[in-house]
This record gives C-alpha cells, structure tokens and sequence, in this order.
C-alpha cells in the first residue's frame, strides 16, 4: 500500500463556497505531510535516499514551498486582520503569536527546504541528525499553531466573516493560486 499523495493542487481547483472549507483541508493535509516527513526520516535510515524517499522529498519540497506558503498568505490576508482588533485581549494576543509563527515556520522550513532538496535530487551532503531536528522543531511548532488556529481563531473569524464574505475570500484565493499557477507555467 503507497502513502497518500499530498494534493497540493486540488483546493486551487474546487469551486470555493467557503473559504474556512479550504483553510480547514490544508490543516489536514498539512498533518498529512509532517508524518510523511517523519515517515521520510525513518524510510531513509532504512533504505537509505532511494526512488521513494527522493519522491517522497519531491513531494514534500512542493508542498510547503507552495500549498503551506499559500495558506499562510490566506490567513494574513483575510483572518488575521480582522480578528487583531478584537476588543478580547487574549484573541489579539493569540493573532499576534500566530503571526510570529509564521515568521518562525518560514525560518524552520528555510533551514529544512535545503536538506530536502539535495534528498530529491539524490545528493547526499544533507545530515540526517540536522533533518531530524530541524522536522522535529518544525513539526512541533506547525501543530501547535494549528491547534490555535482551530480552536480560538477559526471558530471566531467563522462567526465575523458569513456567507458573501467568506465566498470573495474563497474567490481570491483561488484567483491567486491560479495567477501563481500562470506565473510558473510561464517560467
């Protein structure tokens, strides 16, 4: 039996009714991946950088270096903004640590990209204590922070942003996928 395929494309796809309906799948799939990334570990201290685990390296590089990206961009755009002026302190405070996350989740991945790039092309000068760690660090910090998304924030934004609102954010992120697909086919 294979591993699921993350389907970094399909939410791009989907006609969008609501948007948290996207924002909710990526969550999903971001879980998805991080096990890959665990399983990706383990598959090379056994097998070393075979064609699975370069596949599987593949996959994972294009996944968070697009889908993951996009999805942040999504919650900067439309989620956060509206829940930092919240008069409840700790809802501010909650956006505000998210949005560090970011910044952290973009550092970690920056310094892990690199180690699954050269296992996707078969080269073999990553470290495997460094990828270790550094997926380890990763990975904590990325459920942390959805899990804070999902049980403060989500259910809050659900409630400010109803029915037109939330198809205009749908319709602008998937016009932004597509606009980012047209950029790569170009290149």
């Amino acid at each position: 039996m294979s591993a699921p395929t993350l389907s970094h494309h399909r939410q791009a796809h989907a006609p969008v009714d609501d948007a948290f309906d996207v924002l909710d799948a990526c969550h999903r799939e971001m879980v998805v991946a991080l096990d890959k990334m665990s399983a990706l570990i383990a598959r090379i201290e056994t097998a070393g950088t075979d064609a699975q685990a370069q596949s599987m390296a593949s996959e994972l590089l294009a996944f968070f270096s697009t889908t993951v990206r996009q999805h942040h961009e999504d919650e900067e755009r439309h989620v956060f903004p509206r829940m930092a002026t919240d008069s409840d302190a700790e809802t501010v405070q909650a956006v505000l640590r998210l949005q560090q996350d970011h910044d952290w989740l973009e550092e970690d991945w920056m310094e892990l990209s690199p180690h699954l790039a050269a296992i996707a092309a078969g080269q073999s000068w990553w470290e495997i204590d460094s990828l270790r760690n550094g997926v380890s660090v990763f990975s904590a910090l990325l459920r942390d922070h959805i899990a804070l998304e999902e049980s403060l924030i989500y259910p809050q934004a659900r409630e400010r942003l109803q029915g037109r609102q939330r198809r205009d954010m749908g319709r602008e992120m998937a016009a932004r996928r597509r606009a980012t697909r047209g950029q790569a086919n170009t290149r």
